[in-house]
């Protein structure tokens, strides 16, 4: 009673099992209004179009917005403020009609929360979206993706996926990138100041820095 009663997500995909029925058998504006309806009570936008399969589970559910030509297979869970959406123009409305806009989500995925999917892309079997990423292109079967834009990060068959993002040893690998070139820069940077150090050190002591003073900073100290 308690899961009937209180989930939001239970009642969103019944709103939508009756207005996706109307809107294949043609009754559209009542599907849109039924549909509306469910956002209302639920904070879960559906579009009666979108094809949802068996034991979709959408945890917490505030935010989530599912497109019309979105295809959910079976045994899915989605978190919060997930977007399965579109990217081709509102405005340009012929350029949409009859076109798959939306993603294909395949059995036992797992949607992170507020994570983004956009376009006609396909999340393979068993794969798992991390929090907050934005995925533009075809998720390989079993795998993990992190970061904007969304990049692979573990392998087929990972078990330690975590829909909040907070795994430590599934890092953005754009952000590790860029980490390691700071760290790389600070390290030149300290070596280049060492460097001036030395020039000004000799140009007072009226020297000047030979081979021996670059190779070893301590030693040109000391001659100073």
């Amino acid at each position: 009673m308690e899961v009937l009663l209180t989930y939001p997500g239970v009642h969103a995909i019944g709103f939508h099992r009756v207005a996706h029925w109307l809107w294949q058998v043609g009754a559209k504006l009542t599907a849109r209004l039924v549909s509306h309806f469910g956002r209302f009570v639920t904070g879960i936008d559906i579009h009666p179009g979108a094809s949802i399969g068996r034991r979709l589970f959408i945890d917490h559910g505030s935010g989530v917005v599912i497109g019309e030509t979105a295809i959910i297979a079976d045994d899915v869970t989605i978190y919060q403020d997930v977007t399965l959406g579109g990217v081709a123009p509102s405005v340009d409305a012929a350029a949409q009609v009859n076109r798959k806009r939306h993603p294909t989500l395949a059995n036992n995925v797992i949607v992170g929360a507020g994570a983004q999917v956009l376009g006609p892309i396909t999340v393979e079997e068993g794969a798992r979206v991390g929090a907050n990423a934005v995925v533009v292109r075809d998720v390989p079967a079993g795998a993990s993706v992190v970061g904007i834009p969304a990049r692979v990060v573990a392998p087929r068959g990972n078990k330690d996926f975590v829909a909040y993002g907070t795994h430590q040893d599934m890092p953005d690998p754009v952000a590790r990138a860029l980490e390691g070139l700071l760290d790389q820069v600070s390290r030149l940077q300290a070596r280049v100041d060492e460097l001036e150090r030395q020039s000004a050190g000799a140009k007072r002591g009226g020297g000047a820095i030979d081979e021996g003073d670059v190779a070893a900073p301590e030693a040109a100290d000391h001659r100073c």
